[in-house]
């Protein structure tokens, strides 16, 4: 019998030099159980190796495709005369080599111990080639680690947490050099202010306009619609502005030109960020958009961290400060945290939001798993389906309206509550207050007003009566 065993430098061939301490399958380990027991069972015939490591990987992946190599069927035809029997590790494979070459192989909890034994005493085996069999192990798991990955630079999410920082940083900054802007010119010119709100367009209008007496001629239909226009100049006529140098007009359009180049870029950032969260998670980015998907992509470090997180902690993450100090104060937990900001979420009512934001957030973390785990192939289609059925069970909500849960419940007893089917008994039975007695049986009862003989009798009181009125009863009875 032979044996064909797959390592990373080659194919080898062992010969089999004594078949019958395979018989019992038990014993098998014993008798390979050390170095020099392996050499004495078996003997190295052949060996190919790998030319490269790129050679083994193909080789490798061929086996596991379900295919034979070049290089293993060039092995065992020139072999195939010797080839009583050939002993292999995997039955796909021994059922391949029976189709293509008509060699018989064998699979069988016996084989499966030979090769255990095989892998075991290896580098004694195979001798001459151990320093090749080191070497080729570290480079070919290193070159099928790669393989496997299938590296793309398209799903590369650091450049994904990185812009959507920096978008974070450039709307920080945005907003100080706007506000400064607005209060430097707005010492020359308050009312503008007031007028226009976008910080883009103000920016524009004070680089064009300059000192507030040249309003009137200036041009800024490019900028402003024709009644903000008309506005601005009337505004400027009559402004109670101070007067300011040229020089400080000059610095204040140098601060202009950085904000309009800022926005420039935010806008190009934005894009490149759009454009980047559809190739890593399209289906996250459909269900929350891309600002807040890559944020929490962000928050977690990785598309694969925020696909190994449960729905309950994407539904508060962001919100962990809030969620430690309501543990550490007893209070209620937050219910959203970054996910707040989404769409479906804002378009809740403030009873649903809680609700909403428990849904979303399944289907958040659903969708992120087939982003970060499945192949491309399936597209956005599961992202698609899933805001479709959250829109439709925020739309019912909406229509139907929320649950009441607290109010005034039916009686007790009455129809359809939890006491309905009970009825109160019309006769009631008082307690024998004579059967106290811790006299014998068969002697006289004695009473301690002195009344002699006293039978215990039992009564019965009309109607739903207690025990207090029972009681008094059965003393006028006495009397």
């Amino acid at each position: 019998m032979l044996v064909l065993f797959e390592t990373a430098a080659g194919f080898a061939i062992f010969k089999v030099l004594d078949e019958s301490k395979l018989n019992k399958v038990d014993n098998i380990w014993s008798e390979f159980k050390s170095a020099d027991q392996a050499q004495e069972n078996l003997k190295l015939v052949s060996f190919k190796k790998f030319k490269t490591p790129d050679d083994a990987i193909e080789n490798i992946n061929a086996i596991n495709d379900g295919k034979l190599s070049k290089v293993l069927k060039k092995l065992l035809k020139s072999k195939a005369a010797e080839i009583d029997e050939l002993a292999v590790g995997d039955s796909k494979l021994g059922s391949l080599i029976k189709e293509k070459l008509e060699i018989p192989c064998v699979h069988n909890t016996a084989t499966s111990e030979l090769m255990r034994s095989v892998r075991s005493h290896l580098d004694t085996l195979l001798g001459d080639y151990k320093t090749e069999l080191d070497a080729m192990n570290l480079a070919v798991s290193h070159s099928l680690g790669r393989f496997k990955v299938k590296f793309n630079p398209e799903k590369i999410d650091t450049m994904i947490v990185q812009a959507v920082s920096l978008l974070d940083d450039l709307d920080k900054e945005l907003n100080n050099y706007a506000m400064r802007c607005r209060e430097w010119y707005g010492w020359h010119f308050p009312e503008l202010g007031k007028i226009i709100s976008d910080h883009m367009a103000f920016a524009k209008v004070v680089k064009a306009i300059g000192m507030k007496q040249n309003a009137q001629n200036v041009d800024l239909s490019k900028i402003l619609p024709e009644e903000l226009e008309q506005r601005v100049k009337e505004e400027a006529e009559i402004s109670m502005g101070t007067d300011i140098s040229e020089l400080d007009i000059l610095n204040i359009s140098q601060l202009c030109d950085q904000i309009i180049d800022m926005m420039n870029y935010r806008a190009q950032l934005h894009d490149y960020l759009k454009n980047r969260m559809n190739a890593l998670a399209p289906n996250l980015t459909v269900l929350l958009g891309e600002l807040i998907g890559a944020r929490l992509i962000s928050k977690a470090g990785s598309l694969v961290n925020l696909a190994k997180y449960p729905a309950s902690t994407v539904q508060i993450l962001g919100a962990e400060k809030a969620l430690f100090r309501a543990l550490k104060t007893k209070k209620d937990t937050p219910k959203y945290g970054i996910i707040y900001h989404a769409q479906l979420i804002g378009q809740a009512s403030a009873r649903s939001k809680g609700k909403m934001a428990r849904k979303l957030a399944a289907k958040v973390s659903l969708s992120t798993r087939f982003d970060a785990l499945c192949d491309e192939s399936i597209g956005n289609q599961i992202g698609f389906d899933a805001r479709v059925y959250l829109e439709s069970q925020l739309k019912n909500e909406s229509e139907r309206g929320p649950k009441r849960i607290s109010g005034q419940g039916k009686k007790f007893g009455t129809p359809g509550s939890a006491g309905g089917n009970y009825k109160f008994k019309s006769e009631v039975y008082n307690y024998d207050y004579s059967a106290d007695s811790s006299f014998k049986k068969g002697g006289v009862k004695r009473n301690f007003e002195g009344q002699g003989d006293s039978t215990a009798k039992k009564f019965k009181s009309e109607g739903n009566q207690s025990f207090g009125s029972g009681k008094k009863k059965y003393d006028e009875d006495e009397e």
